[in-house]
């Protein structure tokens, strides 16, 4: 009976204890440390100009022809569209999945979303607005590991540890 008490017992410390150890990484903004597991990143950047309502569409690395792009309807969401989040100083939050590569095609999101047929490839490509439009890219870690992706970014940009904290794309 002693011993069954003694196993219960550390159970439940060892429970407390993790619990506790999760929570402090979680709410400590200062030694939040992205994980770079997988699942959805948190990718942030800069551009050239302002796309910010451009549809982005994924190159080939040399630039001669798109690889990705999206369907029409998934540039939708239920509240709206999928573009960037803004945040401090000209960084932009992804919300579309691009990478190193992307490119902005002369369309909003709003009027793509209303195509009812998609362009060809050499359509899309025609209709490409920059092929190369970023000046900063970061990988941030998979989003589940923040608590508040905006505000913590935020942090990081205001305290110039975007840099060290990320791992730098471009």
């Amino acid at each position: 009976m002693k011993s069954i008490t003694t196993i219960l017992l550390l159970a439940i410390l060892s429970c407390k204890t993790n619990q506790k150890a999760t929570q402090t990484n979680t709410d400590s903004k200062q030694d939040f440390t992205p994980q770079y597991t997988p699942g959805p990143h948190v990718v942030v950047y800069k551009t050239k100009a302002n796309y910010n309502n451009l549809v982005p569409v994924e190159l080939s690395d040399d630039k001669t022809k798109i690889v990705s792009y999206p369907s029409p309807p998934d540039v939708k969401t239920e509240t709206g569209y999928q573009t960037p989040t803004l945040l401090n100083n000209g960084y932009l939050l992804d919300n579309r999945g691009i990478g190193k590569n992307v490119a902005f095609l002369k369309t909003t999101y709003e009027e793509y979303s209303k195509l009812q047929t998609l362009p060809t490839l050499s359509d899309l490509y025609n209709m490409i607005i920059e092929k190369d439009p970023l000046t900063e890219l970061y990988d941030c870690g998979n989003k589940i590991a923040f608590k508040d992706v905006k505000l913590q970014i935020n942090q990081w940009i205001d305290n110039n540890k975007l840099r060290t904290s990320c791992k730098v794309i471009k």
